[in-house]
């Protein structure tokens, strides 16, 4: 009885797993993450006495002090209170937006999902699912179709984390932040998801190109130079064995 072959195995089971960890990068805002510590002067502010209610205020000699998380990803960004339920996300708009370094990622990022999701379900066709022998080229061009989904990703990543501090920043204004002087901007969650899945989209991908090795007939044992396949039954040594794997149609 035939078995799959091992490439093909690995990249069935990577280039899934890279696509899934890439989609959960896309979609969650924490590409980027920094702290800022926000002033709260004057008697009576609405803000300082909510901090006091919740215990948030942090005083630095007469001056409260509240300590803000700020995340963004490719499409939103996120204001969160420290140990707090305070929390605030919106779609990413103004400089970040306009910037063009974050549409090159964002385009960059769909266009890799797309060849994914493609590239697998030509593997999962080639894979033998349904049929005795695998489309060999059908699973090599899936495959093909993952390994450039994973570059592409790659560059993307690559892009964002070279620039990730001077993204959405108006060169006129330096890296400080006029609202949130002291905000410093740091990789994040998402990021390290982003490079895990798209490793796992190039190892699976290559995996899959793999199929387009054609794998050797088994010989006969009295006549090496010829080859026995299911097609031409010419040798009486093993065509006799019921348990012989074979893998190819054509010698």
């Amino acid at each position: 009885m035939m078995q799959t072959p091992a490439s093909m195995v690995m990249g069935i089971v990577f280039a899934p797993l890279g696509l899934v960890l890439v989609f959960t990068a896309a979609i969650t805002p924490q590409w980027r993450e920094g702290q800022a510590r926000l002033n709260i002067g004057g008697t009576g502010s609405l803000l300082r006495s909510g901090a006091k209610g919740q215990g948030l205020g942090v005083r630095s000699g007469s001056v409260e002090a509240l300590l803000l998380l700020r995340s963004d990803g490719l499409w939103e960004s996120c204001l969160q209170v420290e140990q707090s339920e305070l929390k605030q996300c919106w779609p990413v708009a103004g400089p970040y937006q306009r910037d063009a370094r974050v549409r090159l990622v964002q385009g960059l990022v769909l266009t890799s999902l797309f060849l994914c999701g493609i590239g697998i379900v030509l593997a999962c066709i080639g894979v033998r699912c349904w049929t005795d022998l695998p489309l060999r080229r059908v699973a090599a061009s899936g495959g093909l179709l993952v390994v450039t989904a994973g570059l592409l990703s790659l560059t993307g990543l690559g892009v964002y984390t070279h620039n990730l501090r001077r993204l959405g920043v108006d060169p006129s204004q330096g890296l400080s932040n006029p609202r949130f002087p002291q905000l410093s901007l740091n990789p994040a969650g998402s990021l390290y998801f982003g490079w895990l899945g798209s490793c796992l989209q190039v190892l699976g991908g290559v995996a899959l190109l793999f199929s387009f090795k054609r794998p050797r007939c088994p010989t006969c044992p009295s006549r090496q130079e010829q080859t026995v396949c299911p097609a031409c039954h010419s040798c009486p040594e093993m065509t006799s064995k019921t348990d012989m794997d074979v893998y190819e149609v054509s010698c």
